[in-house]
């Protein structure tokens, strides 16, 4: 996966720079902007139990189509409405142990020696944005500022231990179905910084450590993300 990530990070810019670098202009007064997007960041998950800490890197990847719609002539302010797909990876000392007919949470000893213990989403997402930028039909490299609230459905959950002598895995259900939270994309040409904070919990309500305290972490993403028209 780390493979993955680092020829992302280096092949995306490329086909950007490609595509902007373009000699043949056509003008278009009715151009759309950023109606693809790819991204990926790194994952934090805020509100932990005490004695929760972050473990290896906890990252995540997003993709999709968001539907650029002008709202003035100049056509520098639109509504976005998307349709995208994202994994999300949280490690943590956190251990999620299948039970009968539940799961147990214990937070994993400092003398445990293990190799990774992450949970794991996979989403439908819908992008909601409110957008800025100062583009032309002529100018590929502006400034923009995309603030909004996306909504996403988590179609596979996973909990997976990874030691030396065993690895288990298996779907919790226990992760929320729905999530929604506010976002943030800013930034110059290529790169831009993208932010996504949850206003709601990442597990259901009643999930709790087995010394009874409720679970109620909260994704915090931060990445980079890439538009491409």
């Amino acid at each position: 996966m780390q493979r993955l990530l680092l020829f992302l990070f280096f092949w995306i810019p490329l086909c950007l720079y490609a595509q902007t670098d373009d000699s043949t202009t056509v003008l278009d007064s009715s151009y759309l902007e950023d109606q693809f997007y790819i991204g990926i960041t790194y994952n934090f998950l805020l509100n932990r139990p005490e004695g929760v800490t972050e473990q290896n890197l906890s990252y995540g990847l997003q993709t999709g189509f968001i539907k650029d719609i002008p709202l003035n002539a100049d056509r520098t302010v639109a509504l976005g409405i998307g349709l995208g797909y994202a994994f999300n990876s949280y490690y943590t000392n956190l251990l999620v142990s299948e039970l009968d007919n539940d799961f147990g949470y214990t937070i994993i000893g400092s003398d445990i020696d293990f190799r990774r213990n992450k949970v794991e989403t996979h989403l439908v997402e819908m992008p909601l944005e409110l957008r800025w930028r100062n583009s032309t039909e002529t100018d590929y490299k502006f400034w923009r500022i995309y603030t909004g609230l996306r909504l996403g459905y988590v179609v596979g959950g996973r909990s997976k231990f990874v030691s030396d002598e065993e690895t288990v895995s298996f779907f919790n259900t226990d992760i929320r179905d729905f999530h929604y939270g506010l976002t943030l994309s800013f930034g110059y040409n290529t790169f831009n910084i993208h932010a996504y904070y949850a206003l709601n919990n990442f597990f259901n309500d009643d999930v709790q450590i087995t010394d009874g305290e409720v679970i109620e972490v909260r994704p915090l993403r931060i990445g980079i993300i890439f538009y491409i028209l």
